[in-house]
């Protein structure tokens, strides 16, 4: 089986999607605009520096999502898809994702940003294999702010991924993988990769794949 993974934020869409998500709850009046920018663009910070303690970032970036309720969430969501996301997917990253379902490839996401915010994005982009970090619910089915299982971020991507090929009955060896991404964070996977690709790449990554010889790509200019 050959896989084409890919990292989502600065990867396929020029943004990251959690950052803004919290921007646009906050300009609909679901948070204080003063203290959640402060404490967003810190959390922030920390991913890319690589320093993220994503369990204190899930409760933070789903706490106004959780006192709405799931229903007036999804139509925040439904809001956000249309004038924030349909507009920053590329013809560019579409018709490589495009290019490597046409070659037979199986087609995934892998991404540290959590599940309500990406699933939608995933089914925009075509692709229907998600891993994202999974948000344990309660007994009505709504989102607590807690992880279920382990988050796929850093060396947690390995670790879903593989507990996915487990899923198909497959091993690591089983598999000819590609994997785009942008971040340091995503190394990990990177290494596991046979054709790593940077793609946009952070500073640290830049170098890091200039090094190795890891092919560069840049699918657009943020």
């Amino acid at each position: 089986m050959r896989l084409a993974l890919f990292d989502l934020d600065h990867t396929l869409l020029p943004i990251d999607s959690d950052h803004t998500w919290g921007v646009f709850t906050t300009e609909l009046g679901w948070n204080d605009p003063a203290v959640f920018s402060q404490r967003n663009d810190e959390f922030y910070a920390h991913y890319q520096a690589g320093t993220l303690d994503i369990h204190d970032y899930v409760r933070f970036a789903t706490q106004a999502a959780r006192e709405r309720g799931a229903v007036e969430a999804a139509r925040a969501h439904d809001r956000y898809m249309d004038e924030v996301i349909r507009p920053r997917i590329t013809p560019e990253a579409q018709a490589l994702v495009q290019s490597h379902q046409r070659a037979g490839d199986m087609v995934m996401i892998v991404t540290a940003t959590n599940e309500f915010v990406t699933r939608p994005i995933a089914q925009a982009f075509g692709v229907s294999e998600l891993i994202a970090v999974e948000l344990a619910r309660d007994s009505t089915g709504w989102i607590t702010g807690e992880i279920q299982g382990t988050p796929s971020f850093r060396e947690g991507k390995v670790i879903r991924v593989a507990q996915w090929l487990a899923q198909q009955g497959l091993e690591w060896g089983d598999v000819e993988m590609s994997f785009y991404s942008d971040s340091m964070n995503d190394l990990p996977l990177l290494e596991k990769a046979h054709h790593p690709v940077a793609t946009n790449p952070d500073a640290r990554l830049r170098q890091l794949a200039t090094e190795r010889g890891w092919r560069i790509l840049e699918l657009f200019q943020e």
